[in-house]
C-alpha cells in the first residue's frame, strides 16, 4: 500500500504542528531557566567582588605592625 499525495500532506502538516508544540513547550520551560541561570550568575558575582573586597580589608589588617588597625 503506497501512500497518496494528500497522505503525505498530512503527514507533513502534522510533524510541522508537533514540532511547532515541542519548540514552544521547551522555549518556555528554557526562559525562566535561563533567567533563573543570569540572576545567580549576578548573585555570585556580587558575591565574588565583597569577597575580594573583605580579603583586601584582612590582608591590609594582617600586613600592619602588631595586627592593630
Amino acid at each position: 500500500m503506497a501512500l497518496t499525495d494528500e497522505d503525505k500532506r498530512w503527514i507533513d502538516e502534522r510533524m510541522e504542528l508537533m514540532e511547532t508544540r515541542l519548540l514552544t513547550a521547551f522555549h518556555s520551560w528554557a526562559s525562566p531557566v535561563e533567567a533563573r541561570q543570569r540572576r545567580h550568575r549576578d548573585t555570585i558575582h556580587d558575591l565574588e567582588v565583597e569577597i575580594d573586597a573583605l580579603s583586601a580589608r584582612v590582608k591590609a589588617l594582617e600586613d600592619k605592625p602588631n595586627g592593630k588597625a
